[in-house]
């Protein structure tokens, strides 16, 4: 990598030999796809990704930890692509490929599903941030990502088959049962209601556990934001990720998704929020325990002491700042909910505690725990 007065600049001669060996390898695939992920963030190449699905044609996914990265409106989006538990159809397009671009992938037991992607590294082109990977062919170093994707995108022959084989294929999502009135709330009803609140004024924080699955299914609006952390599965993470979003970014109000046992690890920093006039949404979703462990692991240490977690905020609020909490059980609960922290609090921090049943979870969690499971109890490789 060239420097000069801190600034990094991609090795000329490398980048063309980079971009000759990429373009010859995808130029003569059938269905290629780009897969955009995490470190493009870093990297600062977002863009310059945007620009090459422009240019290639190609259906465009990210990667669970890169949603948000790429906009959803783009014409040739096909969704996250998650293994096992990817967006529907999305996962059927990516591992049938025969070429895929990787941007600033993470592959880890997280993201991998316990490793279990159908993937094959003779097909894939691994970009990072600094370099590039062909195939079983040659590594080019001392490149830049953005600088990559820009002059690969002026290289490559317009390719929609990947991208008209998801339309084919494709089939609208249903819609959850109707509550019965008064029925307990269940999750896939609240996050209904969820996607009719997001637009480019909001931004979505998911904490670590079924927040993961439910907020992926999220559509975002042009301009609405997103955060989660994947990379550790910091449990705890969204609050204080919360308190800084918001303060970060004043223009948008945050709407942020937490458990129950999440919560209980950095429930303080609401005292802060509130000081600092924050108006963020948050739904506390109390279901008992930590569910995301049950599903890997489970045993009497996930079940958790319960809180009244409205009279905690209540308390920590101390009749000082905007603040208003409130439980919800049921969808008429919600909606009420819902329209009074839009419309009537709307300058204030509104705090909402969504009880539902301890099992009352995700399909695509109860997929990726039991594969994430099998991959953390096997025995180790000695290798």
């Amino acid at each position: 990598m060239v420097c000069f007065f801190g600034i990094r600049l991609s090795n000329k001669m490398g980048l063309e030999a980079a971009v000759e060996a990429a373009a010859e390898f995808l130029n003569k695939a059938v269905k290629p796809v780009i897969v955009g992920g995490p470190k493009m963030r870093v990297a600062k190449a977002c863009d310059a990704f945007v620009e090459l699905a422009d240019a290639s044609g190609y259906a465009v996914a990210v990667m669970p930890s890169a949603k948000g990265m790429v906009p959803e409106h783009h014409p040739h989006f096909i969704g996250t692509y998650w293994g096992a538990v990817s967006t529907a159809f999305c996962a059927e397009i990516v591992e049938s490929a025969d070429a895929y671009l990787f941007a600033g992938p993470i592959f880890n037991d997280y993201s991998s599903v316990g490793y279990s992607l159908l993937l094959k590294r003779e097909k894939a082109i691994i970009v990072q941030p600094d370099r590039v990977t062909v195939g079983n062919g040659p590594t080019f170093g001392c490149i830049l990502m953005k600088d990559f994707l820009a002059a690969l995108g002026k290289r490559l022959k317009h390719n929609p088959t990947a991208y008209e084989n998801y339309r084919r294929i494709y089939v609208p999502e249903g819609h959850p049962l109707k509550c019965e009135p008064k029925e307990a709330l269940r999750v896939n009803v609240l996050f209904e209601h969820i996607q009719r609140m997001l637009s480019g004024d909001t931004v979505v924080i998911a904490e670590t556990g079924d927040s993961w699955f439910n907020c992926q299914k999220l559509k975002l609006p042009k301009g609405c934001g997103y955060e989660f952390q994947m990379q550790y599965g910091s449990i705890g993470w969204a609050v204080g990720a919360t308190l800084g979003y918001a303060q970060a970014a004043k223009e948008k109000r945050v709407i942020a998704f937490i458990g129950d046992g999440s919560f209980q690890v950095t429930a303080q920093d609401i005292s802060t929020m509130l000081k600092c006039g924050q108006r963020t949404i948050i739904f506390l979703i109390n279901n008992g325990g930590y569910t995301i462990e049950v599903e890997i692991h489970d045993g009497p240490y996930n079940v958790i002491k319960n809180w009244n977690y409205t009279g905690l905020v209540d308390a920590i609020h101390n009749g000082q700042g905007k603040c208003w909490t409130t439980k919800v059980r049921c969808e008429e609960e919600l909606v009420e909910a819902i329209e009074t922290a839009t419309e009537t609090k709307k300058d204030s921090l509104f705090f909402i505690e969504v009880i539902v049943h301890k099992d009352d979870t995700s399909k695509e969690l109860l997929e990726w725990g039991s594969r994430v499971s099998a991959a953390n109890s096997r025995p180790p490789n000695p290798q």
